[in-house]
């Protein structure tokens, strides 16, 4: 592995080590509320000795048996409403652990992203983003050529062959989306739908620097485990456009400098070559 690579795999894995220790610390925490709610509970729900209003203990065996059941009826109360609390608890330590994982997972996708200036090479780490982090099935990325205002297919993952070629700017729900800047997420259950509709997709994330377009991320259907999306897919939409827009865009430029160098240098080339058979 190069050094480069090295680097950032140390850095990855730093990241990760950070939140296994924050949920390792998180567990605890959950464990030591429960323990001292159940402990509160029964501190609260303790048996009190009874008097009558004369001050005398109360003896009659029907009116201890009332007393007791009393108790027993507010500490099962009690026990129930903590139960309940730690349910909560344990819900929304799952929700937070889900949404870190994702975090987690994007870090290392944009890591990803920017260790490389290689165009298909980035393609290729962003469709098993889009795979594996959002669930997709068929998706495809488009790239707007801005001379002839158009999009076209430059990477997709499970699309037939009577996919679209070429999409005018500003054509349909794909066009729009990239012309206006605004993401287009279908209504109603994804899961609907007999086939794919190539002209109806179900979400299109416009790739954008700032508040300039340069293609756009088209998902048609989402795998079998993945009904839905959640919140934090809305979220990841966001983040991975941005990301996924500066590192096409990057290595877009770094290729066509490439390309601009090696023809340069062929040309330096050629001159010295004239000029050594001349002399």
């Amino acid at each position: 592995m190069d050094p480069e690579g090295s680097a950032i795999s140390k850095k990855v894995e730093d990241f990760l080590n950070v939140f296994r220790k924050g949920e390792e610390f998180t567990q605890e925490l959950l464990k030591e509320n429960e323990k001292l709610r159940f402990k509160i509970a029964q501190l609260e729900t303790r048996p009190q000795p009874s008097h009558r209003e004369d001050g005398g203990q109360v003896n009659s065996l029907a009116e201890k048996i009332r007393l007791l059941e009393e108790e027993n009826s507010a500490l099962l109360d009690k026990f129930r409403l903590v139960e309940e609390e730690n349910k909560d608890f344990a819900n929304r330590y799952v929700e937070v652990e889900a949404e870190n994982n994702n975090l987690a997972n994007l870090y290392v996708a944009s890591y990803q992203l920017h260790s490389t200036l290689d165009f298909s090479e980035s393609l290729k780490i962003i469709l098993e983003i889009v795979m594996n982090l959002i669930g997709a099935e068929e998706f495809s990325i488009v790239m707007l050529d801005e001379k002839t205002n158009e999009l076209s297919i430059v990477a997709q993952e499970g699309m037939g062959p009577e996919a679209r070629s070429g999409i005018r700017l500003g054509q349909g729900i794909i066009g729009t989306a990239a012309k206006t800047g605004e993401a287009y997420y279908r209504q109603g259950d994804p899961t609907e739908l007999s086939g794919v509709d190539y002209d109806h997709p179900l979400i299109c994330i416009p790739l954008k620097i700032k508040e300039h377009v340069i293609g756009a991320i088209v998902i048609y259907k989402l795998l079998i485990q993945k009904p839905e999306l959640t919140g934090v897919d809305y979220e990841l939409f966001s983040m991975l456009a941005g990301h996924a827009a500066t590192a096409l865009f990057s290595s877009q430029l770094y290729s066509h400098s490439e390309r601009k160098l090696t023809t340069i240098q062929s040309f330096l080339d050629l001159l010295k070559d004239k000029k050594s058979s001349s002399s």
